[in-house]
């Protein structure tokens, strides 16, 4: 449902008041102080004494849940009570309007045969990706080992050879070295996917985090003559809280992508403070937009169309298409964007055609800011 229409109407409560679903409004501590007709029928409770409740005593986890949904403009499954104590399954999509949380609750209880596929189908997904984790090394040492003796014979150590062999051990040589690459963000997508890796948070200097990335591409970099610009003048923090490791890997899959569509030019990179609107957008929950992080990533490349930004982060798009050539920058910026949710943040792409791409990260990096 698409709160924001009603929201932006002058007399919304009047409108929400007859929406076949329970409305909540809430403050910011989640005391409830204005629900409609549906929500006195569901929950089972007078109205009076709603209105002098708090929305956790009826749903679980109930404004870690209604932030999650405001954040990414989501639906969010959870469970709640009714004041007879009768459990259900309700879909709750929340947001943020005029400092309250706008908040709706549908009963999918009778679909409880759906969740428990989808839930069948997370296991899966997880002892999948635990099993890859554990084959990661048997999956790659074949390539490496192709792309060791294959580089030997090129260097001589196996003695003199044609220029016929030469070609074929290159063409052998350059199939493993990208098959390696392939093999590599597969795997590193499946563990991001997974819940196996979850964010070690604490402070770290932002800018040697920064340069480390940048060191580490310096050879792509100079074989394209790409120069690289970091611009922190307008942020004011030197030493962030979140976690390095999932920020360097978020960098370098967006550095990768940012690399490859660029034959001549530059690279951009520009850390800053969030603007209110983009602050009240992503973390309404956040007032103070020093607590947040944008990192914005140019590139004067070749750009992306329309129908390639929709499926950008998503490699399974690509698996029924004829041409899978972008699978493989799928599974990298798939990869960076759920490294970035597991931090509490978000990438979009702004991208035309020959005009290059600019991917926006955004993420909390305060350790008061944790939901």
């Amino acid at each position: 449902m698409n709160l924001t229409k009603f929201l932006n109407a002058i007399n919304h409560r009047e409108v929400l008041k007859n929406l076949p679903d329970a409305v909540f409004v809430l403050e910011l501590d989640g005391k409830i102080c204005w629900v409609n007709k549906k929500t006195i029928t569901l929950f089972e409770v007078e109205k009076s004494i709603l209105e002098n409740c708090y929305f956790d005593d009826f749903v679980t986890e109930g404004m870690k849940t209604v932030a999650k949904s405001a954040n990414k403009r989501t639906s969010v499954i959870t469970g709640a009570i009714s004041g007879t104590d009768r459990e259900f399954f309700a879909e709750l999509n929340a947001r943020f309007y005029d400092d309250q949380y706008y908040v709706t609750l549908r009963d999918v209880t009778a679909m409880t045969g759906v969740f428990n596929n989808a839930e069948e189908t997370n296991r899966l997904t997880k002892d999948k990706n635990l099993m890859l984790e554990k084959l990661s090394t048997d999956l790659k040492a074949p390539l490496q080992s192709m792309l060791g003796f294959s580089q030997a014979l090129l260097d001589g150590l196996g003695g003199e050879i044609s220029e016929k062999q030469e070609k074929y051990i290159k063409i052998i040589n350059k199939n493993a070295t990208d098959m390696l690459f392939f093999m590599d963000k597969f795997l590193e997508f499946s563990h991001s996917e997974a819940n196996y890796y979850r964010p070690e948070y604490k402070p770290f200097d932002l800018i040697n985090c920064f340069q480390s990335v940048l060191r580490a591409n310096e050879v792509a970099f100079c074989a394209k003559n790409l120069a690289v610009n970091l611009d922190v003048e307008e942020f004011d923090k030197k030493v962030v809280y979140t976690d390095e490791n999932f920020l360097k890997t978020i960098l370098q899959n967006i550095l990768e992508t940012s690399i490859k569509l660029t034959e001549i030019g530059s690279i951009d990179i520009k850390v800053f403070h969030p603007e209110e609107e983009v602050l009240k957008e992503y973390f309404p929950h956040i007032t103070d937009n020093k607590k947040v992080m944008q990192i914005s990533i140019s590139d004067t490349g070749m750009g992306l169309t329309e129908t390639e930004q929709e499926d950008l982060f998503d490699p399974y798009s690509h698996l029924d298409k004829v041409n899978k050539k972008n699978i493989v920058r799928a599974f990298g910026l798939g990869s960076a964007l759920k490294l970035a949710e597991k931090l509490q943040g978000t990438i979009w792409v702004s991208a035309e055609v020959m005009k290059g791409c600019e991917f926006n990260i955004i993420i909390p990096i305060d350790k008061d800011s944790d939901e």
